[in-house]
C-alpha cells in the first residue's frame, strides 16, 4: 500500500528525495493508525491518491526560498507535513490532540523534514506570522479565516483545500470577511477546489464607523 506502485498518477513527477520522505511518511502513519485515529479504516486502501496527492497539490503553490507556512489543525499530516516533504518551506504543524502532535514529531523524525510541532488549540496558538497559511478537512471558511487571520502576515495568502460546498461557504464568509479569491481546480477531486486566498480583511461594522 505504501510502496512506489501505489503512488497516485499524478505523483509520478515527484522527485525521488520527495518520493522517498513521502513513503517513509506513509509507512509510519500506517502503523500509528493502529493505535490513534488518524486516517479512517474505510480510507486507508486510499491513502496515497484521496489524502497525501491530494495534500500535495499544494506543494506547486508554495513560493521558494523557506516561506514560512503554518499549517492548521493537521492531524495525521493533511496537508501541511506532505508540503514539508515536498518543498523548502519553515512549516509549524498545529494541533492540539496531543496524541497526534507526537505522531507528527517521530513521522517528521522518520521522513528526515524539519517541522515545528505546536500542540495547541488553534484559538491560543502562539507562533510566528507566516506567509502562507493552510488547511484542509477543518472547519467552514468562515472559521478558517478567523483563525488563519491571527497566523498571515499582512502580505500573506491561505490555500485551503474545499470540497462541493466552497462556493455556499466562500458567501457565507463574505459577510464578515473581505478577501481576493482565486479558485484552482482539484486534481484529485471533481467536486474539489483549491481556494486561494489573500487581501484579507475583516468587513467593519457600519455602525461602529
Amino acid at each position: 500500500m505504501s510502496g512506489p506502485a501505489a503512488l497516485a498518477p499524478d505523483m509520478a513527477d515527484v522527485s525521488r528525495e520527495t518520493r522517498d520522505r513521502l513513503e517513509k511518511y506513509a509507512d509510519i502513519l500506517l502503523r500509528w493508525n493502529q493505535r490513534i485515529n488518524l486516517v479512517s479504516p474505510h480510507d486507508l486502501p486510499h491513502l496515497w491518491s484521496r489524502h497525501i496527492a491530494d495534500s500535495l497539490q499544494l506543494a506547486g503553490q508554495i513560493p521558494p526560498d523557506g516561506t514560512r507556512l503554518v499549517d492548521m489543525g493537521s492531524g495525521g499530516g493533511f496537508p501541511g507535513l506532505v508540503i514539508a516533504c515536498a518543498t523548502d518551506a519553515q512549516v509549524t504543524l498545529i494541533e492540539s490532540d496531543q496524541r497526534k502532535a507526537a505522531f507528527l514529531r517521530e513521522a517528521a523524525r522518520v521522513a528526515g523534514v524539519q517541522v515545528s510541532v505546536c500542540a495547541q488549540r488553534l484559538e491560543v496558538a502562539d507562533v510566528p506570522p507566516a506567509q502562507v497559511v493552510t488547511a484542509r478537512a477543518l472547519a467552514p471558511l468562515s472559521r478558517l479565516l478567523e483563525w488563519g487571520a491571527r497566523f498571515l502576515q499582512p502580505d500573506g495568502f491561505c490555500l485551503f483545500l474545499k470540497g462541493r460546498n466552497a462556493e455556499a461557504e466562500l458567501t457565507t464568509a463574505r459577510a464578515g470577511w473581505h478577501m481576493a479569491t482565486t479558485r484552482i481546480p482539484s486534481r484529485t477531486d471533481t467536486d474539489g477546489v483549491i481556494l486561494k486566498l489573500s487581501d484579507i480583511r475583516r468587513v467593519r461594522d457600519h455602525n461602529n464607523e
